[in-house]
Formats: structure tokens, C-alpha cells, sequence
């Protein structure tokens, strides 16, 4: 579409809506405005055009301000705890620091639409500003009661150090990216990032892009409270019943919640059939000294286990590493009297064994040595010695619940 006939036709622009279903209530909560034009043969997608940056800011902007002005229009008739997600590229807003758009959204608080249901989706990337004044003018539109999201996380992994600083009210995770094999790994990770720090600043989680059914159970697996995508809703010139997917969804719940749970339920009983199994050993073998015993019990653990070592209750290694390579176990004296007290979770776990007198299994993780997703079974020993027990991708892939 040639932008000059845009410009000139700005009459033809108009939002489309795009809904927003919450984990909580399986009903929309939400519409993303998106922006159409109609021409005479079609009506076609105003992104490339508000991305196209050959095109001078002053009627990029002007474009953007019609199709608001349009969907504010229409959502005048929405319930009143209906919110209205709307795009702003940073640099666009910044072009005149953010003016226009409050006074629009001013205009229309005077007719009865609260600034407490607006959120402002702001993408960030290859934005050319100060990224402290986009900071001073969002922290002020938040003032107004307006929250902010911030867009693209997961596709771009670089805002991550910002968000803490901005404090956004959602955080919204594109779900691209996980259809693709080669970067679903890094994707966890970064996911994992963001999860951790959501939960640390308050924020809620809303996965976009969700066009099959096992992204829509990523997203409720990874903590997300709101959806889109077209796996659930395209967008369309009108708003839908709000309670269009709510039998779907209470559906789909239940088979994730299901799922969920025969997989916790693998878990736990895999944990207890290992404690059992150590219990067992440890109570024939405690007298032998420490080397001796790892070793016996390497042999017993081959098939399951690719290395094991002894800790003090302070985290420093007791004993040298005993690691599977080339058909046999080799011993590691280099790891001896190394301190591991700084991994997340190590002292924590420590006093939880001491406290439950049990082994306690993982979560999966990355070793750093063999890249390999993995867990490590921990099982009190003797007084203030600890087993860890590294087990293989292999093994894990293999018992279902444990992946």
C-alpha cells in the first residue's frame, strides 16, 4: 500500500480489535487496537506503514492519533472493567513527548472512559532516544492512573536490565519464537528471566502470539495470566461476547491441570523411590569411607547417574568428582574442597534436608560443563555430609514427568 495514499485518505483508517483472555476468569479482559485501512479493492494492516520510518514522524503520528480516536469511540460502550491495549512505537511517542496522547485520552476520561483501564503497550526497539526521558514520560502517564506494558520480551531479551527500572504493570512475552527449535532452549531461558523478575516488581505475564494449543499451555505452565493470539481470537472490527471461549478454556484448563499433575505425581514418586533406594544403601554402607562408598555407589547408579561428589553442610566439596565419560567412571581430584554455598538454592536446601531428613530432587537446569538439561538428587549422608547426584538428559528423557 503506497503511504502518500494513506496520508491523503486518513478518513479510511480504522481499528481492529484484537481480544485479551485472562487465566483467571477464562473471559476477555481486554482488546489490543490495531490499526486497518480500507482501500477500494481491500483493507490491509497499517503496521508496515507505522514502521516504515522513510515516512516523517508528524503523519505516522497523525494516522495513529485517527485510528485512537476511532477505538476510544467504540469502546465508550465496553463494560467498565474492559482494558484497551495501545501500541506506541518510542520513538513516535517521544516525536512530541508523549502530548497528543494524553490529550486524547484526557478528552475522553471527560466522557466517562477511566485512564485506569488504558494500558500503553511501548516497544522499545531501535529506539534512537534518552531512554531517561522515555522513563520520566511513562512514570508520568502512570500518574494518570495509565499502565504500561512493555512489548516484543522474548523476541528481544536486551530490555530485561529496564524492566526493574520502569516497573511496568505487564509484561508481555511473544511466543515466536517458540516455534522454533533451534532457539526454544535460550527462549526458556530468557523466560525464566523474565518470570523471576515479574514476580519480583509485581508485574503480570501476557503471552502474545499464541496460534496452536501447546503454546496456550506454555503460557498457562509459565505462570501467564493473559492471552492472545489467533489460536484463540483474530482480530475484527467489533467486539465478541466476552464469554466466547469460556467453556474452551475452562477445557483446556482442566486438561493442563491434569496433565500437570499426573506429571508432579511422576515427581514425587520417582523422589521417594530414590530415597528409599539411598535410605537403603547408606544404611549397609555407612561405614565405609567416603571414596569407597562414592564409588560403590556410582556403579549402582550408571544408568541413571553421570556424576556424583560429597559436601559439607557449608557447601565446600569433600570429595573428588566421580564422572561418567567413555564408558567408565573417572575420578576428579580437581573439584576437591571447592565451595558450591553460592548456587541459588544450595544453603536453602541444605537446611531443608536437615530439617526433613530426606534426599531432594531439582528442578531442570543446565549444567554448565555438558549443556545438557539435568537435575540433581541431594541426600543427607552422614552428620553434615551431603550426596549430590547429577542424573543425565538421558535418563530423564526416558521417565515421563521428569522433562
Amino acid at each position: 500500500m503506497d503511504p502518500l495514499e494513506i496520508i491523503a485518505n486518513v478518513k479510511c483508517v480504522f481499528p481492529f480489535f484484537q481480544p485479551i483472555f485472562s487465566a483467571d476468569e477464562h473471559r476477555i479482559i481486554g482488546y489490543e487496537v490495531l490499526g486497518r485501512y480500507r482501500s477500494e479493492q481491500e483493507v490491509v494492516s497499517l503496521g508496515p506503514f507505522f514502521q516504515d520510518e522513510t515516512i516523517p514522524e508528524e503523519y505516522r503520528l497523525e494516522v495513529d492519533n485517527a485510528v485512537l480516536k476511532k477505538a476510544l469511540d467504540k469502546s465508550l460502550s465496553l463494560e467498565e472493567d474492559v482494558l484497551l491495549f495501545i501500541n506506541r512505537d518510542a520513538d513516535l511517542i517521544m516525536y512530541d513527548h508523549g502530548e497528543q496522547l494524553l490529550d486524547i485520552l484526557l478528552q475522553y476520561q471527560e466522557k466517562g472512559f477511566s485512564l485506569n483501564r488504558i494500558v500503553i503497550e511501548i516497544t522499545e526497539k531501535n529506539y534512537s532516544g534518552t531512554m531517561d526521558h522515555l522513563d520520566h514520560l511513562l512514570n508520568y502517564y502512570k500518574t494518570y492512573g495509565i499502565k504500561i506494558a512493555v512489548d516484543k520480551l522474548g523476541a528481544d531479551s536486551t530490555q530485561l536490565d529496564r524492566i526493574g527500572q520502569l516497573a511496568p504493570n505487564i509484561l508481555k512475552v511473544d511466543l515466536k519464537a517458540l516455534r522454533s527449535n533451534t532457539v526454544q532452549q535460550s527462549f526458556h531461558d530468557i523466560l525464566y528471566s523474565i518470570s523471576l523478575l515479574s514476580r519480583k516488581i509485581g508485574a503480570t505475564l501476557l503471552f502474545e502470539n499464541i496460534e496452536m494449543e501447546f503454546q496456550l499451555q506454555f503460557a498457562w505452565r509459565n505462570g501467564g495470566r493473559y492471552y492472545q493470539g489467533f489460536y484463540l481470537q483474530q482480530p475484527s472490527p467489533d467486539f465478541i461476547d466476552r464469554d466466547i471461549l469460556k467453556t474452551k478454556l475452562r477445557q483446556k484448563c482442566h486438561q493442563f491441570i491434569s496433565y500437570e499433575k499426573k506429571k508432579l505425581e511422576s515427581f514425587y514418586q520417582f523422589t521417594d523411590q530414590f530415597n528409599q533406594r539411598m535410605q537403603q544403601f547408606v544404611g549397609k554402607n555407612k561405614n565405609q569411607l567416603q571414596n569407597d562408598l562414592l564409588m560403590e555407589l556410582a556403579e549402582r547408579l550408571k544408568n541413571i547417574a553421570f556424576r556424583l561428589y560429597i559436601c559439607d553442610d557449608e557447601g565446600f566439596q569433600q570429595s573428588p568428582n566421580i564422572f561418567y565419560s567413555d564408558n567408565h567412571w573417572q575420578v576428579q581430584n580437581e573439584y576437591l574442597h571447592k565451595n558450591w554455598s553460592w548456587r541459588p538454592y544450595f544453603l536453602e536446601n541444605i537446611m531443608k534436608m536437615k530439617s526433613i531428613k530426606k534426599g531432594i530432587l531439582s528442578d531442570l537446569y543446565t549444567d554448565i560443563e555438558t549443556g545438557e538439561m539435568i537435575r540433581t538428587f541431594s541426600f543427607p549422608l552422614r552428620e553434615d555430609e551431603y550426596v549430590f547426584i547429577d542424573i543425565s538428559y538421558s535418563f530423564l528423557f526416558e521417565h515421563e514427568g521428569l522433562l
